[in-house]
């Protein structure tokens, strides 16, 4: 069986070139702002076969040493409490003495790599190195320690940004744009695979826009051939100017351990989260005002295409930046600002990677005729407002939380961003909606045959006096009849 394992290296992209002499990136004196945090301000280095033995035998060592310092590793920890296997069992109570029920406590740790990206001590990894987790400590290269304070957790692009108090800048890697970079290009990996210590490997960029790798909710990756191993996950992936391209975050694996297929999060992607943490504001992205789906071969002869690649727009928000770029349900959009759409997960990541208020050049088909439309990007609006409600009384709803769906909420949740009406939010255990299978993101769509589309709609009406509910529910695309009572 193949595996998907959210555990990869620190990993580093570099040329086999002359430019491994190059100066240390990010030990220069120039502090970095959150403007220039825009891989497209970096120059491209020119490419180059190794014309001789002797360039062949160029060593990465110099950039190594310069630049390893500016990947660390991550401890994180946290306490549980975890009852005896003997609990309850009169024998071992009686032989042991105490009350073996009780819950008792451990310490559960875990590790992984991270990248410093900012002087003054700021930090970025993966989400699920420290999700969870009460106390985090950061270890520098030079076996110095530091507490880390969380800034921000995106479980959406699996990415974290983290801040240490330092009184002396910290050596630090820039960005560059993951958008330049080309397959086949040579890269080095560095991180701490197993907890072994710092440990460099070499690969190439294997492919690029991977987006059939459920790891994140923004699926578009890096694919790297460079081992990369449990521990390293949230290392760092440099180009031949030794700047950030990409995050590791998972492998593809049958055993747990490197097959040569490891996952990296654009250095597009991680900006924008670090700007988010820096800035101190809410993570919010840009929305396109649309539904889509990936453009399949059925779908492509349908649509007298020459080839099944694209995304197919489904719906569009009125007034929304679609809408109100000239974008209708049945166009299919191809490229946005120069860049090829591949599929739904791809476009999903343009407009993702973008910023409130920017203008994307968006080129679709229509009738099989290309077109480009100016559109204006915004946020998704929080429309209808946030109401959330936890239900009681004698129903079957009792201890179940619920909310209205709005754009911004669904793009929290990760739901279709068009979606409306009332969404579970959280179910009590041991609830009668939870023994019934209510699980949160369930939608709650009638009582009654009342159709509810507001959350105070659906307290009002299953509050009222009755013997018997039937309610229909929305586990997912499938709608499910609840009929209890007589």
């Amino acid at each position: 069986m193949i595996r998907v394992i959210t555990a990869s290296v620190a990993c580093f992209s570099l040329l086999l070139s002359a430019a491994c002499a190059q100066p240390a990136p990010g030990n220069d004196d120039a502090q970095p702002t959150i403007e220039e945090m825009d891989g497209a301000t970096i120059a491209s280095s020119p490419r180059a076969v190794p014309q001789s033995m002797a360039e062949v035998k160029l060593s990465f060592a110099p950039v190594v040493e310069r630049a390893a310092p500016a990947v660390v590793n991550i401890y994180t920890s946290r306490v549980v409490k975890q009852r005896s296997a003997f609990a309850g069992d009169p024998f071992f109570e009686r032989f042991f003495g105490g009350n073996m029920d009780a819950p008792r406590e451990r310490v559960q740790n875990a590790l992984g790599s991270g990248v410093i990206v900012s002087p003054d001590g700021v930090v970025v990894t993966n989400n699920h190195v420290i999700e969870g987790m009460t106390e985090i400590k950061v270890v520098l290269n030079d076996r110095r320690e530091f507490k880390a304070e969380l800034v921000l957790a995106d479980p959406q692009t699996d990415l974290a940004v983290l801040r240490v108090d330092v009184d002396e800048p910290l050596p630090y890697l820039s960005f560059a744009n993951s958008d330049s970079i080309q397959v086949g290009d040579v890269v080095l990996a560095i991180g701490n695979p197993f907890g072994v210590g710092q440990t460099v490997t070499n690969g190439i960029i294997s492919a690029l826009a991977r987006t059939a790798v459920s790891v994140s909710d923004y699926q578009f990756f890096i694919q790297t051939d460079a081992a990369i191993n449990p521990g390293n996950s949230g290392g760092a992936l440099i180009d031949i100017d030794g700047r950030l391209v990409g995050v590791n975050t998972a492998i593809y694996s049958r055993s747990g351990g490197s097959n040569g297929i490891g996952f990296a999060i654009p250095s597009r992607l991680v900006q924008q989260v670090i700007k988010s943490a820096i800035s101190g504001n809410a993570l919010v992205r840009p929305w396109l005002g649309a539904s889509s789906s990936t453009v399949t071969s059925d779908l492509a002869k349908a649509l007298k295409l020459d080839r099944p690649a694209g995304a197919i727009i489904d719906d569009v928000w009125r007034r929304g930046p679609a809408d109100l770029g000239g974008i209708e349900p049945g166009d299919v959009i191809i490229e946005v600002d120069g860049q090829p759409v591949y599929d739904a997960q791809t476009l999903q990541y343009r407009i993702g990677v973008t910023n409130e208020g920017d203008t994307a050049d968006v080129v679709y088909l229509r009738n099989g005729k290309t077109r480009t439309a100016k559109v204006k990007l915004s946020l998704p609006p929080e429309t209808p407002a946030r109401d959330p409600r936890t239900l009681d009384g004698q129903h079957p709803l009792n201890g179940v939380t619920v909310d209205n769906l709005s754009p911004r909420y669904n793009e929290e949740i990760g739901l279709d961003p068009l979606s409306t009406g009332v969404v579970v939010a959280e179910v009590q255990s041991r609830s009668f909606a939870s023994r019934r299978g209510l699980r949160p993101g369930h939608k709650i769509l009638s009582v009654n045959g009342v159709n509810v589309r507001t959350a105070a709609e659906l307290a009002r009406e299953i509050a009222k006096p009755r013997t018997s509910w039937e309610i229909e529910i929305d586990t997912g695309g499938r709608v499910v009849p609840w009929r209890v009572g007589r």
